[in-house]
């Protein structure tokens, strides 16, 4: 099976045990609304990468239930990340939000639920070897929670003074740190030295939406755009320019690359991440500097 299927193909699985017809019928279609269609599932895809690099002969299945668990509280935060408390954001993936469709009680359950089906999913696609699952929940629980996860990203916005690397890190690249580790550790290799591959590929992804929420409009990136001028937040391009902005990302990737430990797929995997990182730059601004 493709790696785009499987992930479709595990996150239907991973949804199915959620979506009986005794629970909300509200509900149930919230959570479906806020994970099909996806987006790129950028996230998983990295997760499935590393662990294909780990055991480039080894079946993948042991590192399914990490990448969909991982999609689940990617999902789960962009429900939250809508909500008018926060970004009041209309539009995600090109379609209503949640709880524009929905209403905002619905949606915030809907952002609970989908967290409590992530640890449901990592702990079905290990139940034949919990062993692993202590030191995979607790990457992801550092990936999502106190002190650097993506819940301290989101908490970071209401404060006064922000440090635009520690904002990053903890809003974007907790959760890159999380797939990276994860696939590493799915597959029993060490997870540490995978690291620094998440925090800097995460890093890279949003200096790259900072750039895309500046120089594209509404239809083009599937959600509101200029939200970070609107809302204050902050922002690669608010602190470097936009060409600083571009030589970061730049810098970014090439770090990412580098950071790549040595094992039997690292070659195909740096390979991936250069192909990836090609795409990250907003269309109208790679037009310009190709010009």
């Amino acid at each position: 099976m493709e790696v785009d299927a499987l992930i479709e193909w595990t996150l239907e699985r991973a949804l199915a045990g959620a979506d009986d017809t005794h629970s909300p019928p509200s509900l149930r279609a919230a959570v479906r609304h806020a994970v099909f269609p996806g987006g790129a599932r950028v996230r998983p895809q990295l997760c499935l990468a590393v662990a294909r690099s780990c055991a480039p002969e080894a079946d993948l299945s042991p590192a399914t239930g990490v990448a969909a668990a991982i999609e689940l509280l990617h999902c789960a935060s962009l429900v939250h990340d809508d909500l008018p408390c926060f970004d009041g954001a209309d539009t995600r993936r090109g379609k209503p939000s949640v709880h524009i469709t929905y209403g905002e009680p619905i949606a915030l359950l809907a952002g609970d639920a989908l967290i409590v089906t992530a640890f449901s999913a990592l702990a079905d696609g290990f139940a034949r070897a919990p062993d692993r699952m202590v030191e995979l929940t607790r990457i992801l629980v550092e990936s999502v929670g106190m002190p650097h996860g993506i819940v301290a990203g989101q908490a970071w916005e209401s404060e006064e003074t922000v440090n635009l690397k520690t904002y990053h890190r903890s809003k974007t690249g907790a959760l890159f740190v999380g797939a990276a580790m994860g696939g590493a550790a799915a597959m029993q290799c060490d997870p540490a030295p995978w690291k620094a591959l998440g925090e800097r590929l995460g890093e890279a992804y949003q200096v790259a939406d900072d750039l895309r929420d500046m120089a594209m409009d509404g239809d083009a990136l599937g959600k509101p755009a200029g939200q970070d001028i609107r809302l204050g937040r902050p922002s690669a391009v608010a602190s470097y320019g936009v060409s600083g902005a571009l030589n970061r990302l730049e810098t970014l990737v090439s770090a990412a690359v580098d950071s790549i430990p040595d094992c039997d797929g690292s070659d195909g995997l740096r390979q991936l991440v250069r192909a990836q990182a090609a795409r990250l730059i907003p269309t109208p601004l790679a037009a310009a500097a190709s010009a």
